[in-house]
């Protein structure tokens, strides 16, 4: 592999600790059992992705569910399983970004939604002694705010004419194997990051 001028990076899974089971167990217990169907590591159903490409607001989400439970649950109960997925920062990574910074133009590239986006971006400080986010990266590109998602080909068109990036300079880093797919597909040379990998580890 030549040495890449770019790395686009992931957020959850690369630098940041998600467990999705966890929010799976939470929907379950608030009588959702056919959360696995509609949301998990591979698949999104519209309500989902709708969310993530900030086309619905946090209160309808909310709402969607409110009312497929007769309203049996409430907001913070949804909030709170929704949230369930999200552990910590990866401090030792996060802390190596300002070293990568020196070396290449790096970008974050997240399928997000701004409940997520608010619950990590109030522990940043706390985590890593940054803070904020973007401040990170050349630029941070969040699927809620350009109302576009991975493992869409129109997500990775917008980054690169967004940024003036060439995608055979560009190293695109991943823990989902449709992203990486997507982004291969495209020309980007790719990294599908491992569970026990870390981008210290990488020899970036």
């Amino acid at each position: 592999m030549n040495k890449p001028k770019n790395i686009i990076f992931d957020f959850g899974g690369v630098l940041y600790d998600i467990d999705i089971p966890k929010t799976i167990e939470g929907f379950q217990e608030l009588g959702f059992h056919d959360i696995l169907e509609r949301y998990n590591q591979y698949h999104a159903d519209p309500l989902f992705q709708q969310l993530e490409m900030g086309n619905i607001t946090e209160q309808q989400f909310y709402d969607a569910f409110i009312a497929d439970s007769g309203n049996r649950v409430t907001a913070h109960q949804i909030r709170q399983a929704w949230n369930a997925m999200l552990l910590k920062y990866r401090t030792a990574s996060i802390q190596y970004l300002p070293v990568l910074q020196k070396r290449y133009r790096i970008y974050l590239l997240s399928n997000t939604n701004q409940i997520h986006y608010d619950a990590f971006s109030a522990n940043i400080t706390k985590e890593t002694g940054y803070s904020n986010l973007e401040g990170l990266f050349h630029k941070a590109y969040f699927s809620h705010e350009i109302h576009l998602r991975k493992p869409n080909a129109d997500i990775f068109e917008y980054v690169l004419q967004d940024a003036g990036l060439k995608r055979e300079e560009t190293l695109f880093i991943d823990d989902s194997y449709n992203n990486i797919d997507a982004a291969l597909a495209l020309g980007f040379t790719t990294h599908l990051m491992l569970a026990s990998e870390r981008i210290e580890m990488l020899g970036l």
